[in-house]
């Protein structure tokens, strides 16, 4: 029977003639990590901003129930508080889409930011780490040359 070749030396020796720079694996996941700490901080943010804006238009929305579910004395009174009712909440879901839409507006800013920043730096980090593969590459095939005569 054949047996089949174990590959692990051959293997362990072509990645050893790899060299592999750690600290960009470690500086990128660095980068990384900030980039999401961030844009977490930028959701989490804008959440709480929509819930005190939801919670604020709901207790709204409550107070001016509270008015249109008292008792009235004539029966026109109470065809005027439901029309000022729909008066008052088309105002307020007016206000509260437009505070949304600041919240919306403040988060595509800070994101687009983000973005810009973290192109930048990768941009810079990527340059780096090219340069130094480069100098190592030349300095392997100086010394391959050297070698060989």
């Amino acid at each position: 029977m054949t047996k089949t070749p174990d590959f692990t030396k051959v293997m362990q020796d072509m990645m050893a003639s790899f060299p592999v720079d750690s600290s960009a694996l470690q500086n990128a996941f660095k980068t990384q990590a900030a980039m999401g700490e961030k844009l977490s901080k930028v959701a989490l943010e804008a959440a709480e901003k929509s819930t005190e804006i939801t919670a604020k238009w709901t207790k709204d929305t409550i107070a001016k129930l509270g008015d249109v579910s008292k008792a009235k004395t004539e029966p026109t009174d109470y065809t005027k508080s439901v029309t000022d009712f729909a008066s008052a909440a088309a105002e307020m879901a007016a206000e509260n889409m437009a505070a949304f839409a600041e919240v919306a507006k403040k988060v595509q800013m800070e994101t687009v930011e983000l973005m810009l920043a973290a192109g930048k730096d990768f941009s810079e980090d990527a340059t780096a780490a090219v340069k130094k593969a480069t100098a190592e590459v030349t300095s392997v095939a100086k010394k391959a040359a050297a070698a060989a005569k």
